[in-house]
């Protein structure tokens, strides 16, 4: 059987395969946007948000490959479809990437997919939308923080957690499970 363009193994629930397969389709479209956002805002001297927007380009493909390998735990394969991003100004797509962006992901889809992940008993599925949505936390204030206080200025460190990609103005290593982190700039 195919569920979102990934093929179900027997015995998995199809909504929680179906699930993940939008969050991995759901991340590789945002890494893509956030690297083509970061690149607008270099050109517009905001080399600070250009940082920003790498470090949540990095935490969601953290969260694609965490969403991957559940998917792959399944029998399944990941697929995503990437769109071309729609770029706009720095501070429209920061206010973008917050409101229409983050925001969905952190109060509506994985509060969704983690209810039906629990209803499953899936428990890898679980951990990778709970990684995800408090990442996604993160990103919301970041993003509306520097929207806010929009500035032009020198590109600066993030620091993004190789396990979960939670993404930090200033390192917190508690924060990252094992404490492992990259330093993005």
């Amino acid at each position: 059987m195919v569920v979102g363009g990934a093929s179900l193994a027997s015995g998995a629930s199809d909504k929680t395969l179906e699930n993940r397969q939008t969050a991995f389709n759901g991340e590789s479209n945002a890494r893509a946007r956030y690297l083509a956002f970061a690149k607008k805002a270099d050109e517009e001297g905001y080399g600070d948000v250009g940082s920003l927007f790498r470090a949540a380009a990095r935490a969601e493909e953290i969260h694609l490959n965490n969403h991957a390998a559940v998917i792959k735990k399944a029998g399944a394969e990941p697929r995503a479809d990437i769109k071309p991003a729609s770029v706009g100004a720095t501070k429209d797509n920061l206010v973008k990437s917050a409101s229409k962006g983050e925001a969905y992901e952190r109060d509506t889809m994985y509060p969704s997919f983690i209810k039906q992940a629990r209803k499953d008993g899936n428990q890898d599925a679980t951990k990778s939308f709970e990684y995800a949505q408090a990442a996604e936390a993160e990103h919301f204030k970041l993003f509306t923080a520097a929207a806010a206080a929009l500035r032009k200025g020198e590109a600066r460190d993030y620091f993004v957690c190789t396990v979960d990609g939670y993404t930090m103005a200033w390192l917190d290593a508690k924060k990252c499970p094992g404490g492992t982190y990259e330093t993005v700039k």
